[in-house]
């Protein structure tokens, strides 16, 4: 008997609940039928790559209340017709759209007010929706979304054409509101804001960066009795009367004025006097830390983090941190100038806790204050060391035996970095982000221990490691399985050897490999037919990959969303083939293509103009591409980058 048949659907079930990593979700799906029953019947979430998919997986999924088609080349009024035309007449749950959160972020430029009127009627319980990266949304489109009165979660990010007009149909329709980002969205002043602040007093969650409101807008945020996140990045017209005025309220958790070039300290303790409950206080760039500030973050019992980046320090500053903020996990110094080791050493000693620590580009530090990081802080999880190049071996040796948590290691351009220092942080299991380019002075043989203890790892830059080759991505490819992101650009040991190894990772979505002098067009072949979910591909400055590359990449790579060309010995044929095969593709840079001539890029863009996002091309196209082909790319939406 087998022990499948003793498993009852519960049990597989709430199996399945504790599968999170997605390769081991598509691993339980292929054991058995019942295995991949239960899964179709537990899913809640589904993310769609290809739009012409999105039928049969709902069917597959029929209990999703999540989608996500941000990764779609394009969603438009047509295909949303269509969908929803199929899910009124259906018997099937996700097809009748029972959904709570929809992802259109950078999906929706052939959507107009009728799609998202549309998603409006048919999507009555919908709570979070995502239509961020819309260059075309404007106010009816806003109109049309003010008809989701459920919504809680709204992000508009970048939405350039909503004005206060479409703010206010907004905020008088969704008076349910609990967050909303408006980032990027300068055509919003204090108008739409001081609407917002009456309507949706349910907000708690508030993004402003970049708009151009001014202490007015804060004043009406003040009054949102429920507010407790307050993002204003870069709002230049915003000083400390500005602050004072959300000194009014009382539930603020969280508060980031980085960049606001008319806040200084002054401002800063009067909002901290007034919200004790702070927990996350985010100011870069700010002109000074005065004596003030630094003594009202005694008041502040519950904050756990502090990032002040860009910010004039000293050893007194950091002592007086450390006195005054007993509950830090997470510390933001990069770019701070004035920071040592007796500050580090003065600022760790109190925060056993601490888990995220950033001192990149704090050019002072040693393996000095390595070493007290690591004496002090044994369940950091982060460190960024970026441009620290005084820190060597010594200090990784130390780290690696006392701080055995860590996942994300940032050591870019640590030119003191050697192979030691790898076996030294291999010991660091855990890793799942390592940050090397730039350190000359590692070798394969470094790589090497790295690639046989870190078996999590998902991201790696060796961004100009020129001691980097073939039997460093031999290794990777048997050591990590899960790596997702690898940069390799500049590394011109690597060849055409190194390229078919590469294959072996098939969890890899992203790659750069610029600057690859030796791998040609038979390398690229043998990696593009292995790598079947490549999203990224960065081929700058390739300059010996021949057409048979290139040929691959067309006929394996159907899931790439992003290619750089620039700089490529590629034909016209084959760049037609590439542009048109790649029905997913959405941005290509296609910079200094010396084989291609006008006719050649004319063919290329008519055979991705229906899909393509984002293009960008050598400004003396601008004036010999037609005029017709020009109109056809602006219509659907593209963005044309002229370098």
């Amino acid at each position: 008997m087998s022990i499948l048949a003793v498993l009852t659907e519960d049990l597989l079930v709430r199996v399945n609940s504790r599968i999170e990593d997605g390769a081991d979700r598509r691993s339980w799906r292929l054991v058995c039928k019942e295995f991949l029953r239960v899964d179709s019947l537990t899913r809640k979430s589904l993310r769609v790559l290809r739009s012409e998919f999105i039928f049969s997986l709902l069917r597959r999924f029929p209990n999703v209340d999540a989608l996500d088609l941000s990764a779609c080349p394009r969603v438009d009024d047509g295909m949303l017709t269509l969908l929803l035309a199929r899910g009124a007449a259906s018997t099937t749950a996700s097809l009748r759209w029972n959904l709570r959160s929809l992802n259109l972020s950078r999906a929706t430029n052939g959507m107009s007010f009728k799609g998202l009127a549309l998603i409006a009627s048919a999507c009555s319980q919908l709570e979070k929706l995502d239509v961020s990266y819309n260059c075309r949304l404007g106010d009816r489109e806003a109109a049309a979304i003010s008809g989701i009165e459920g919504l809680k979660e709204l992000r508009l990010d970048k939405c350039l054409e909503v004005t206060d007009v479409g703010l206010v149909k907004i905020a008088v329709g969704c008076q349910k509101l609990e967050k909303l980002s408006l980032k990027w969205c300068m055509e919003i002043s204090d108008l739409g804001v001081n609407l917002l602040s009456v309507k949706c007093w349910s907000l708690k969650f508030l993004d402003i960066s970049y708009l151009k409101v001014t202490n007015e807008s804060l004043c009406s945020i003040a009054s949102l009795p429920k507010l407790e996140g307050l993002t204003m990045v870069g709002c230049p017209l915003v000083n400390d009367s500005g602050l004072e005025f959300l000194s009014r309220g009382h539930s603020l958790k969280e508060i980031d004025i980085s960049r606001c070039e008319g806040v200084s300290s002054s401002g800063l303790v009067s909002l901290i006097r007034a919200h004790c409950n702070l927990m996350r206080i985010i100011a870069g760039y700010l002109p000074e830390l005065s004596a003030a500030l630094l003594d009202s973050l005694k008041l502040l019992k519950n904050l756990t983090t502090l990032i002040i980046n860009g910010t004039q320090v000293s050893e007194t500053v950091l002592q007086t941190i450390s006195s005054n903020c007993k509950s830090l996990i997470e510390i933001g110094l990069s770019k701070c100038i004035g920071v040592t080791n007796v500050g580090i050493l003065q600022l760790v000693s109190s925060h056993q806790k601490l888990k995220v620590l950033d001192l990149t580009c704090c050019g002072s530090v040693t393996d000095a204050a390595v070493c007290a990081v690591a004496d002090s802080c044994s369940s950091l999880v982060r460190l960024k060391l970026e441009a620290c190049y005084m820190v060597t071996e010594k200090g990784l040796e130390r780290l690696a035996s006392s701080c055995l948590l860590l996942e994300e290691v940032d050591l870019t351009d640590c030119s003191g970095i050697n192979d030691s220092g790898l076996e030294c942080l291999s010991r660091c299991s855990r890793l799942v982000s390592l940050k090397l380019g730039l350190c000359f002075t590692i070798s394969d043989k470094g790589l090497s221990y790295i690639a046989a203890n870190c078996s999590e790892l998902c991201e790696l830059d060796l961004y100009r490691c020129t001691g980097i080759g073939d039997e460093t991505l031999a290794a990777l490819s048997n050591g990590c399985k899960k790596l997702k992101k690898l940069n390799i650009s500049y590394c011109i040991e690597i060849t055409d050897r190194g390229m078919k190894s590469l294959g072996s990772l098939g969890e890899l979505v992203d790659l750069e490999m610029r600057g690859l002098h030796n791998v040609t067009g038979v390398g690229l072949a043998a990696f593009a037919a292995m790598s079947k979910r490549l999203a990224d591909l960065d081929l700058k400055h390739c300059e010996n990959i021949d057409d048979s590359g290139f040929w691959a990449l067309a006929c394996y790579s159907h899931n790439l969303r992003q290619i750089n060309l620039s700089n490529c010995n590629i034909s016209d044929v084959t760049l037609c083939m590439v542009m048109g095969n790649l029905t997913r593709l959405q941005e290509a840079k296609l910079v200094h293509l010396a084989n291609i001539t006008v006719e050649g890029f004319e063919l290329a863009l008519r055979a991705c103009c229906v899909r393509i996002k984002k293009v960008k091309m050598v400004s003396e196209l601008r004036l010999l591409l037609s005029s017709e082909i020009l109109e056809i790319l602006h219509a659907k939406g593209c963005i044309i980058r002229w370098d």
